[in-house]
């Protein structure tokens, strides 16, 4: 049995807790009008806010207080993720160009002295490839978190923790203004030094050291290459899926550098994951129901401590109170855009992409 909260569909809360994914979780839906025919059902997720009189949420009883620690806020916010993301379109997205380079890639891969995967600060482990650690095998990795500049000191130092535990090299940088690319090529050189060692002990000629840049689409590889260079060399753009060959680019004489393209898996299973790529703009827009995808992230938000119903309210005087995302989108629709809710929807997706509700990331270390 499964009841319909305003919109989205939410798993009865007898569902055994076995069907929830293994990931760091995140919180409950804040929102949400009842059915009229399911007068008294308990929202999944919810610790703190009962139902008031009418139905909706009760607001007032708010989860991030008490005793309630900031990891059990993300903890609870993956969980209903999970469940708010179970009746949508699933979210699939795999060009032709992908399954070419995914070839080519594994075969360059043999050449490589070290690889470097960049991944997006904002959510690192969405845009974690589930196939890289068999292709990568015992090779030299360095994980670069891009677009620090678009999350909170708080996120960059939990993550840099996560990180330092699991004995990971970790780079934040930031592909557009360049911050962490010179760090970012002495440490792929400093990896990679035994390679002429071995080579002069052979009686063979050094050579510069080959490095692959490699990660989802979209979280800045050719940037950094460009930054890196200090000139355009690789097609960059803000959204996925430009680059579509592997090219080698020479960064002096000590390293050589491998761009390409965006990699995802075939059949993305997490669409936990896959909704937060969507909102971060990781993933061609044709893969994913805008105003579903909207809908989610102002359900997001509104449980982000950093966030908050308030901003929402703030930014577009409507007032996120009891209205389940799905609602909030089409209110704003019909206050701001003649009732056209793909429009509004793209709105609120660009406000978050740019920093409006303040710069944060939608995942936190799992515990």
């Amino acid at each position: 049995m499964s009841v319909q909260l305003s919109g989205l569909w939410v798993p009865n809360p007898s569902t055994p807790s076995h069907f929830a994914p293994n990931r760091p979780r995140f919180s409950p839906s804040p929102l949400s009008a009842l059915s009229s025919q399911s007068p008294t059902i308990q929202i999944v997720g919810v610790r703190g806010p009962s139902l008031s009189e009418n139905g909706y949420a009760n607001l007032n009883s708010n989860t991030f207080d008490g005793c309630q620690g900031e990891s059990d806020h993300w903890s609870d916010l993956d969980t209903d993720l999970y469940h708010w993301t179970k009746a949508l379109r699933p979210v699939q997205w795999f060009p032709g160009h992908i399954a070419k380079a995914e070839k080519e890639l594994k075969e360059q891969l043999k050449l490589m002295d070290v690889v470097i995967e960049v991944r997006d600060g904002r959510i690192p482990m969405s845009t974690s490839h589930p196939q890289m650690d068999l292709w990568l095998g015992n090779r030299k990795r360095v994980l670069v978190l891009n677009r620090e500049d678009m999350i909170s000191t708080a996120d960059r130092n939990a993550w840099a923790a996560y990180f330092a535990r699991h004995g990971t090299r970790v780079v934040f940088s930031n592909g557009q203004l360049g911050m962490g690319t010179m760090k970012l090529g002495r440490l792929a050189k400093e990896l990679a030094a035994d390679v002429n060692v071995k080579r002069r002990a052979k009686g063979l000629l050094p050579r510069p050291v080959r490095a692959g840049i490699v990660g989802y689409p979209n979280v800045g590889k050719s940037s950094l290459i460009n930054r890196l260079l200090k000139r355009r060399m690789c097609p960059a753009a803000p959204r996925p899926g430009v680059t579509r060959e592997l090219r080698w680019v020479r960064f002096g004489k000590d390293l050589e550098l491998l761009d390409s393209p965006g990699i995802l898996p075939m059949r993305i299973s997490d669409q936990s994951a896959a909704i937060k790529l969507a909102i971060c703009d990781d993933i061609g827009e044709r893969s994913y129901d805008v105003a579903d995808v909207a809908a989610v992230l102002v359900q997001m938000l509104t449980k982000l401590p950093t966030v908050g119903r308030d901003a929402l309210c703030k930014r577009y005087k409507i007032d996120a109170d009891g209205l389940c995302g799905k609602t909030f989108v089409e209110k704003l629709a019909v206050q701001v855009f003649n009732g056209n809710v793909n429009q509004a929807a793209f709105r609120v997706l660009a406000d978050f992409r740019k920093g409006k509700f303040g710069w944060t990331a939608l995942e936190r270390p799992p515990r």
